[in-house]
């Protein structure tokens, strides 16, 4: 009996092991048992959110579109506007220039080029004459300053200049004084000349109160009592002479000495509107039957009429000189034009 009973449990050993295998395989197996309502559970949740996300991102991308029609309908206005500013400036700038011309009267000459507007007005006043010269630079380059010769050192009339440029318009420059070097006449430009922007000779401030005057890289009226050459330098300089005294800034007549107050000469000088145009005058002066010549104190107060803005006085007496597409306008109190150091051109 007992020996039966090994013998079965011998023979059901197999089947016991296998059960066990099975029955073990079955724990294992529990965990892996998919939790389907909790899936679908989290699959809702998930469809919720991203339900939630694509209504933002809709959202997100109205408002964009939004703002973007409401950048270009801001940008329509901005261009808009900027339209009108410049239509409402360049109406500015006629009503400016319609009260400017009736000052000045009828034009004498008018010229008209890609690069400059110039008209001539006659200046007839109680013991002087001369001509006035209105320009208006619509590009810089048609400004220059020009030594006489191309030379430093050299002197030659101011129509001569204006030839050799085949220019417009011309005036005499800045001041000078001539010294003998070793034995040789030598014609030195006092203060400071600038041509195409850069300074011909070291700067000299000397005696301290010259001017320097010309335009800018813009084109725009510019001038300094430079004490040094980084004066000269903030002004962005293009061309550029010196003389003495500055006549107005701002609208407003700066101090001149006793003598000039009072002493009647001939007269050059460049000035500026407040449009930036240009001005250039040429006063005649000791001849008796023609033209007395004008004090500086007495020219200032015609620039204030005539309303300038920024005025310079340049080298006068002899020298003054206004040069017109071929022919000289004043009358030179020598009778003749003088050799100078430099003249002012405006080119064609």
């Amino acid at each position: 009996m007992q020996k039966t009973s090994v013998f079965l449990l011998f023979l059901m050993a197999p089947l016991l092991v296998l059960f066990l295998v099975v029955k073990g395989l079955s724990a294992a197996a529990q965990p892996l048992i998919i939790p389907t309502e909790s899936i679908k559970n989290e699959i809702t949740v998930l469809k919720q959110d991203t339900e939630i996300m694509g209504a933002a991102l809709f959202q997100l991308a109205t408002t964009i579109q939004k703002q973007q029609q409401v950048f270009v309908q801001q940008d329509e206005k901005i261009t808009e506007l900027a339209g009108v500013s410049s239509e409402q400036k360049q109406l500015s700038d006629d009503i400016y220039e319609q009260k400017i011309l009736k000052i000045l009267g009828p034009a004498r000459h008018a010229y008209l080029s890609d690069f400059t507007e110039i008209k001539i007005f006659d200046l007839d006043e109680l013991g002087y004459k001369g001509c006035i010269a209105k320009v208006k630079l619509f590009d810089p380059t048609a400004f220059r300053v020009v030594l006489a010769r191309d030379t430093l050192g050299k002197l030659e009339t101011t129509s001569s200049a204006a030839k050799r440029y085949n220019a417009v318009l011309a005036i005499n420059g800045g001041g000078f004084y001539t010294e003998d070097r070793n034995g040789i006449k030598y014609a030195q430009l006092i203060g400071n000349t600038v041509i195409d922007g850069k300074l011909l000779e070291p700067f000299n401030a000397y005696p301290g109160d010259l001017f320097f005057a010309g335009i800018n890289k813009k084109g725009q009226v510019i001038g300094t009592i430079p004490q040094r050459q980084e004066d000269i330098t903030a002004l962005d300089p293009y061309q550029g002479v010196s003389f003495v005294p500055v006549l107005l800034k701002e609208g407003k007549k700066l101090p001149i000495t006793k003598e000039w107050q009072i002493t009647k000469q001939p007269r050059t000088l460049i000035g500026k509107y407040a449009n930036d145009d240009l001005i250039m005058i040429v006063v005649d002066g000791r001849q008796d039957d023609w033209s007395l010549g004008v004090t500086l104190e007495r020219l200032q107060d015609k620039l204030l009429e005539l309303g300038v803005k920024d005025a310079y006085n340049l080298d006068g007496g002899g020298s003054s000189v206004m040069y017109y597409n071929g022919t000289i306008l004043n009358r030179p109190s020598d009778g003749k034009e003088r050799n100078v150091v430099n003249s002012i051109l405006i080119l064609r």
